[in-house]
């Protein structure tokens, strides 16, 4: 592949603008989301007291995963990701399986993500606000790589003041008692597991980086740099919080609250911080749904390359040199269920899908080689996925494994066309 990326049919390629430094930025944006500010609460309902096991549990799969993804990437840097490694590492079926989870699963997630947006800013329009959130984002996409990069650093660096501020108020009251990091019921290894698959997602952004491969610089020395520096910086970022948070409100009082952040900073004694509190994850939601809009238009950009979606989508724009048919059908269809469906409490199979995507990458780093010590950080990757996927709530298994199910008729039938 040449260092201008990879060519369409029509001779434009995606521009390489992205250094280490971006990609972990962008990394960021996509990890330090709206999870932190809400995931973890059912994450203390499910384990109690093992709140912190669950999260450095979801740390070790998210860093075989993460590897896995790096190794990958370093060797085929184009737009996709593990739809891409699947397809060379074990097959056409895996590759189009892994890009059929993350492309269904991630498009309910934006129209969440933008949702949450809504409820943020203007609670009473929240389906107006994030159907103009999806449009803007869309057109930031639009204009190139350097747009969405730019203000991705921005998005970074609100949540992570904001997040640092929780933490500097939390420890630094009178309220804050070690104590309480180990009271109240442990919820047993089920819950533990559960926690960390709740957990799990906060972290998953750092695919986005290796899904943009195509658009980075060096990408065989940018890559397998960027991966574990984001994640790396998320993974102390979020101990912090839920240590402070924890330390404050104990496993029983984090999860009975809806607003962990807000609900902790009130309880130290700075009611005044609530609202700088809301504004950061509104901000990080925003945040989350352009890097989840980036990461499905090129998705979406390599299964139209090979036809598992209309070939039209596979154009890349001659000036701007992005995936401007992709991005504008996935901020359209986006936007629609932002403004018709509420799917905040319904996109569980999201989290069974991403756990079968990244499943899928750790299967295709397995076949990098033969030797038994390069093999261990995938084994414990795909073991990881699997028992987190089948430890989510019964409903969100079901629900998952049923849109998997569809992805497979609908490859079958594709197939069945092909050879008559």
């Amino acid at each position: 592949m040449t260092q201008s990326g990879a060519q369409t049919s029509g001779g434009v390629g995606l521009r390489r603008t992205l250094g280490v430094g971006d990609a972990v930025v962008i990394g960021l944006g996509s990890m330090v989301g709206a999870g932190i500010f809400a995931a973890l609460a059912p994450a203390a309902r499910a384990a109690g007291s093992g709140l912190l096991v669950g999260l450095a549990v979801a740390a070790v799969v998210a860093y075989c995963n993460a590897t896995s993804s790096a190794r990958l990437a370093a060797l085929y840097p184009a737009s996709g990701g593990t739809y891409v490694y699947g397809r060379e590492r074990l097959g056409a079926f895996w590759g189009y399986l892994a890009g059929w989870s993350f492309v269904v699963g991630k498009t309910a997630s934006c129209a969440a993500m933008a949702l949450t947006v809504g409820a943020y800013v203007w609670p009473g329009q929240a389906h107006a606000v994030a159907v103009a959130a999806v449009v803007a984002l869309t057109a930031v996409n639009y204009g190139g790589m350097q747009k969405s990069a730019w203000l991705t650093r921005l998005i970074v660096a609100v949540v992570l003041a904001v997040l640092a501020s929780v933490v500097v108020v939390c420890l630094g009251s009178g309220v804050a008692d070690a104590s309480r990091l180990d009271a109240g019921g442990f919820g047993g290894a089920g819950g533990v597991l559960q926690a960390a698959g709740l957990l799990f997602f906060a972290f998953a952004g750092y695919a986005r980086i290796a899904t943009l491969g195509e658009e980075v610089r060096d990408p065989a020395r940018t890559i397998p740099r960027a991966i574990p520096l984001a994640l790396g910086i998320t993974l102390v970022m979020y101990a912090a919080v839920a240590v402070a948070v924890l330390s404050v409100l104990g496993a029983d009082g984090l999860g009975r609250t809806a607003a962990p952040l807000a609900d902790a900073v009130r309880a130290a004694g700075v009611p005044g911080l609530v609202p700088v509190v809301r504004v950061g994850a509104a901000v990080a939601a925003l945040g989350s749904l352009l890097a989840l809009i980036l990461g499905v238009s090129r998705t979406t950009l390599a299964m139209a390359r090979d036809r598992h979606l209309p070939g039209v989508l596979a154009a890349v724009h001659p000036r701007f040199q992005v995936p401007h048919r992709a991005e504008l059908a996935v901020g359209a269809v986006v936007a629609a269920l932002a403004a018709t469906v509420d799917v905040r409490g319904a996109i569980g199979f999201s989290s069974f899908g991403v756990l079968a995507y990244y499943g899928i990458a750790n299967a295709s780093a397995w076949t990098l080689t033969s030797a038994p010590a390069s093999r261990v950080v995938p084994a414990v990757g795909l073991l990881g996925c699997v028992t987190l996927a089948f430890a989510l709530p019964g409903v969100s298994m079901a629900v998952g494994a049923g849109v998997l199910g569809l992805g497979v008729v609908a490859y079958a039938v594709r197939r069945w066309l092909a050879g008559r």
